[in-house]
This record gives structure tokens, sequence and C-alpha cells, in this order.
């Protein structure tokens, strides 16, 4: 009402205010009216339209209209695509993880940067519970789009949730494609997160597979500006073994490299139980990255509570982050390496060190 009351105070009211006025009503109030028959385009308008109007009112209508994620010079305001924060967030607050950090960052810059990738970017993240690939997920969601994980064009799917009746896989495939199609149908560029991917059944993985692999379109969408997200803890065993040779012949952790794991984990991947192994998702090899997670050290772990300290506010000093870190369990039983939870459960336990 009040949006009207401001078009009908002014003295002239030109066609094109007309038409911004309708596309307004009948994209965001959804009301009962017709497209502008003069207009082919159907395009929204820019800043230059509102050239005539007192600037006080004019950026707050602007603001007020794109806030809703209707309009920006992108085509949609819902996609920010921040690398730079990206970067940022994946060098500072993702510690431990030497791999996984230009990898993703790799993967996803190049992949935004050519619009006409011939496929979905497809990445596979393994490794232990608590080494951050739930984290770098969040990450991912953060920097490419305004609201993260909240966001209408981020689908997170957590599979023993999500699908957790056998039975009713036929029911699935069919939930899962609508929700997919109807994501990118909304949404210029869309990301789908799979967590506990190993536990997909796999015919899930194949109803879906159309999606990710080489095709123009799918049933006239294009899904090729979809980024597809599997988190699992497939390979970790064998990620933790080659991290536990390493520092047993002496050779420093971030000597470790993809070559050293990345065939490992594809194979670990095609042989274990679940969904994975039996998809066509392996078979066609769809999968562009085998994203390690190595697992986090004593050293880390201080790391991971000096962050959780800092998030609400509050500094420490080295006596509590040691404090902090003894209290983890670490594992092989001989060496205590290894944080058996990774991160995982810091924010919690730092309770106990508070006054």
């Amino acid at each position: 009402i009040l949006l009207l009351g401001f078009f009908l105070s002014l003295d002239t009211l030109s066609n094109t205010s007309l038409y911004y006025f309708n596309y307004i009503y009948c994209n965001i109030w959804e009301g009962e009216c017709q497209p502008h028959q003069d207009d082919a385009t159907q395009q929204v308008p820019t800043r230059d339209f509102w050239a005539g109007f007192p600037q006080d009112y004019t950026e707050l209508l602007y603001r007020w209209y794109c806030n809703l994620g209707q309009c920006c010079e992108s085509g949609d305001c819902r996609v920010t695509n921040n690398i730079t924060g990206l970067a940022h967030d994946l060098q500072n607050k993702l510690h431990g993880q030497h791999l996984a950090q230009p990898v993703v960052l790799k993967a996803i810059q190049g992949f935004i940067n050519h619009p006409e990738s011939n496929k979905p970017l497809t990445l596979s993240f393994h490794g232990w519970s608590g080494t951050g690939k739930n984290f770098v997920a969040r990450m991912v969601a953060d920097n490419l789009y305004r609201d993260g994980v909240k966001s209408e064009c981020v689908r997170l799917f957590i599979a023993p949730f999500h699908f957790h009746h056998a039975r009713m896989v036929d029911t699935y495939k069919g939930q899962l494609r609508d929700a997919i199609r109807d994501t990118v149908l909304r949404c210029s560029q869309t990301l789908f997160i799979f967590d506990e991917a190993e536990k997909l059944h796999p015919g899930l993985i194949d109803a879906i597979k159309p999606y990710m692999a080489h095709y123009d379109n799918v049933d006239g969408v294009n899904y090729r500006k979809a980024i597809f997200l599997f988190l699992s803890n497939i390979g970790g065993a064998a990620i933790n073994d080659v991290a536990l040779d390493f520092w047993h012949s002496g050779q420093n952790r971030e000597d470790i490299g993809m070559e050293d794991l990345e065939h490992r984990l594809r194979t670990e991947t095609m042989e274990a139980q679940g969904g994975f192994s039996k998809s066509e998702l392996m078979s066609g090899h769809l999968i562009d990255f085998f994203v390690p997670f190595l697992p986090l050290e004593y050293r880390h772990i201080k790391l991971c509570a000096k962050d959780a300290f800092a998030a609400r506010g509050l500094e420490t000093d080295e006596a509590t982050l040691d404090e902090v870190a003894k209290a983890m369990l670490y594992i092989p039983k001989e060496e205590r390496l290894f944080s058996a939870q990774g991160c995982k459960s810091i924010p919690q336990r730092i309770n106990f060190f508070l006054p």
C-alpha cells in the first residue's frame, strides 16, 4: 500500500514506471495481472530507471527490492561467489588440511570462472569425523550464497535422516529428483550437499547421476551450473595410515601430496560397502576430485580451541588451550598422535574451562 501511494503521488507517471510497478506487483506480491505488452524482454530495470526520482526514496526502494533477491548485476543476488572470502576462510579457519585447502579453492574458483563448463562440479570429501568436511561445505555455502546453507539455492541432504527407510527408495528417488530440478530452475547457480554419503542407497545415487553427467540438458533443464558435494567417512583409515607412515618415517605431514592419497581414496570408495561402490557415479568417473581430510594432531586441536573461544568473544592463554587439547582422546594407543574426534566437540568442551 505504501509503495502504491509512493507511485501515485508522483506528478508524472511514465509508461516505464507503470511497467516497473506492474513488475513488482506481479513478481513480489503475485498479483493477478498481465505482463506488460510493450516489453518483449521483461528485463529487470537498472538504477538508471530511477534517475528522475528523489535520490533518498529511490535508494531506499532499490535496496528493499534487491534485498529480496530479485535484481543485481549478476542477475541473481542470492549468488555472491565471494572467492576471496572463501580463500580467506580456508586459509585461516581450516586447520591441518594443507591438501583440502587448495583443491577445494581451485576447483570451485575454476568452475565459477568458466561458466561454460561441460558438466556440474562434483567433489567427494573423505576423512574421519571432525576433520572439517562439514565445516568446509558450510564455508563454500557461506561464501557462494548470500544466505549460506539457508539459501533457497542450497540443499543439504543427510543420508540417514532424509533417506532412512530402504523400502522407500523409489519414493525417495522421485523426491530427490524433484528437489534438484526445482532448485536448479529456481536459481542461476546451485549447491547440493550430501552428508554421510556412504549411507546413500546406490539406487538414489544412480537416480541423480544424469544431473552430474556430461549432458547439455536433462528434460530441457541445464544442470551445468550445479555443484555437488559428497561428504563421507570412506577412506578415513587409509588417510590415517598414510599420515602415520609419514610420521614414522620422520617426514613432515605437509609433505603428503594428493598423489599419495587420491588413488587410494578412489580404490577405497570402489571397494567400500554402501551406495558409492555400486553406483554409476563411480563407474562413470563423474567425481572430479577426491578430497582427503587428514587426521588432526594436538597442535591443530589447540587452534580449534582458540577459534572456539574467539567465536564467543573470549580471549584465552596457552595454558588453557593446552588443557582443552589434553582433555581430548588421541590414537593410535601407542603414539597418541591423532585426535579421535577431530575438532568436532571443541565448542562444547570449552564450557568446562570457562569461569
